[in-house]
């Protein structure tokens, strides 16, 4: 008996911007029920063939096929009618309507006599879209905007669960989620697959790809490298096909060992939905904050950047008290924030890379602090990027050509720009390939050596262990005392109910973790 015809073929994918291929020849074929990985660095094409499978862009040329009848996808619409449901990277929401209004969007509202909006019917609609991954503290008729990151993403995937779909097309779905939440919809992708449908699954997360997808297909510079089982490759096999070298270590080391003097210090420190919190910094040292979701680590970190009212406590940045009236005052003292949502917090996209480099620093590029020369603006932003080892062509290029990596190392590139002494960074690996996260740890290492104190927001947890000299673990606003990354195990596991050493846990630690695990 002949195999049954792929559910998706896309072969020969031809793309180019400007004269800049994107895609040269990629090929992609997903079967019937799988769940399948597209592999790949940042710009490796991943993003440009989804958006060609969306619709959104035509491709140079293409073969694209479904169940083995060939077909265009010209639009939107004509994915949708062919079964195709995508959750995108960004958040695309209109934070000022409805959960119920979210999940609707562009499908046509349940109507009572045919003309007016059903809106108990909309809500229920929405309701059981949200049931099908186990959500029941999101109300329908709430406002969107009221919701948190996680929360939101939640919204969107019910969006895409709420009717029957031939292929899911998921890029980063679990990058703003809690373990748990993560799990819940590794349930409903079972699901999907024991059906018959298909999951194409993005993400940078290795473990997660390892453990829930079937095959996976790896794209690098525009080309399909490979593709098959993945029960047949190792993780170090998988990262050496996406960056075609081989990875000896995940974590650069660091340089030096933190200082003995005291670069910050939180004394009480005290915000709306912070509780007092107390702790200090030393001058080249990282300090990690986990924590389930709405914990307040994002609190912490914006407080500290001067995005939040003071109510009680003190601060000191070096030797000097530190009471930042806002976020440019935080600036003008040596304090530079990579935020958590670059597209929608840290960058202006339709504008050129130099002019988001030089966003904070505008006085130090101006001529006597009133006339701005895009020729030194310029300049100046090459020579961060270099710096960041960013991938462009050039530091005109708007940002919104580049990669979510690249993206990323420019919102990097200007936290840098003032050599700070205090660098918070929250999520700054989120949704960045393997290849770029090496690069922006191989930077903090860099900013420590040169006696910047760090503090990092993650979610994840190898990276927490991986980079950091301490932990702390924040639960309802509130910041415990510090721990060493292997004492810190315990706790984690205590956290995100793990049960023995986790695969990501380095070797260092799994001693100390068998031995404090409950």
């Amino acid at each position: 008996m002949a195999p049954p015809a792929p559910l998706l073929s896309a072969i020969a994918v031809t793309k180019a911007y400007a004269g800049v291929p994107a895609l040269s020849g990629a090929d992609l074929v997903v079967a019937p029920g799988e769940i399948h990985a597209l592999m790949g660095e940042n710009g490796a094409g991943k993003s440009t063939l989804i958006k060609i499978l969306a619709g959104v862009v035509a491709p140079d040329a293409a073969v694209i096929a479904m169940d083995g009848t060939p077909v265009t996808i010209d639009s939107t619409k004509s994915a949708y009618r062919l079964g195709l449901r995508f959750i995108h990277q960004e958040f695309n929401v209109v934070p000022t309507l409805s959960v119920a209004e979210n999940i609707f969007m562009g499908r046509r509202y349940p109507r009572r006599a045919g003309i007016f909006v059903d809106w108990a019917g909309l809500n229920r609609e929405a309701q059981r879209a949200l049931d099908r991954l186990g959500i029941d503290h999101i109300d329908p008729k709430q406002n969107l905007g009221s919701l948190g990151l996680g929360d939101q993403m939640l919204v969107r995937i019910s969006a895409a669960l709420l009717d029957d779909a031939r292929l899911y097309v998921m890029d980063e779905p679990t990058a703003a989620l809690t373990a748990d939440e993560s799990q819940r919809l590794f349930r409903v992708l079972r699901e999907i697959r024991a059906s018959g449908s298909s999951v194409l699954y993005v993400s940078h997360r290795l473990d997660e790809v390892m453990t829930l997808c079937d095959k996976a297909t790896v794209l690098r510079d525009g080309r399909s490298i490979d593709s098959g089982a993945l029960s047949n490759i190792t993780h170090d096999d998988l990262v050496s096909l996406m960056i075609g070298r081989k990875v000896e270590e995940a974590y650069p080391k660091p340089v030096a060992a933190p200082g003995h003097k005291t670069a910050f210090v939180a004394d009480r420190f005290e915000t709306p939905g912070l509780a007092p919190v107390s702790f200090s910094l030393r001058e080249g040292e990282v300090l990690g904050v986990a924590g389930l979701s709405g914990s307040g680590q994002s609190e912490l970190v914006r407080a500290i950047f001067g995005g939040a009212r003071i109510t009680g406590g003190s601060m000191t940045l070096g030797d000097a008290a530190y009471a930042p009236a806002s976020p440019a005052a935080a600036w003008r003292s040596g304090v530079a924030y990579v935020p958590r949502e670059r597209r929608a917090e840290g960058l202006v996209v339709r504008r050129p890379i130099y002019e988001n480099i030089t966003l904070a620093h505008l006085k130090r590029q101006s001529r006597a602090g009133t006339w701005l020369t895009p020729k030194s603006e310029k300049r100046f932003a090459a020579e961060l990027g270099a710096t960041v080892r960013l991938k462009a062509t050039g530091p005109a290029q708007d940002v919104i050509e580049l990669s979510g990596g690249n993206q990323q190392k420019v919102v990097l590139a200007r936290a840098i720009a003032g050599d700070p002494r205090l660098l918070l960074l929250e999520e700054p690996t989120r949704g960045v390939d393997v290849g770029a996260k090496f690069d922006i740890y191989s930077i903090i290492r860099e900013r420590t050596a040169k006696g910047a104190a760090v503090i990092l927001v993650s979610s994840d947890l190898p990276e927490l262990i991986g980079i950091c000299d301490r932990i702390a673990i924040m639960r309802e606003g509130r910041l415990p005392p510090l721990s060493t990354p292997q004492v810190c195990a315990k706790t984690i596991s205590s956290i995100f109910v793990m049960a023995g050493p986790p695969a990501w846990l380095p070797r260092t630690c799994r001693s100390s973790f068998a031995a404090t695990a409950p």
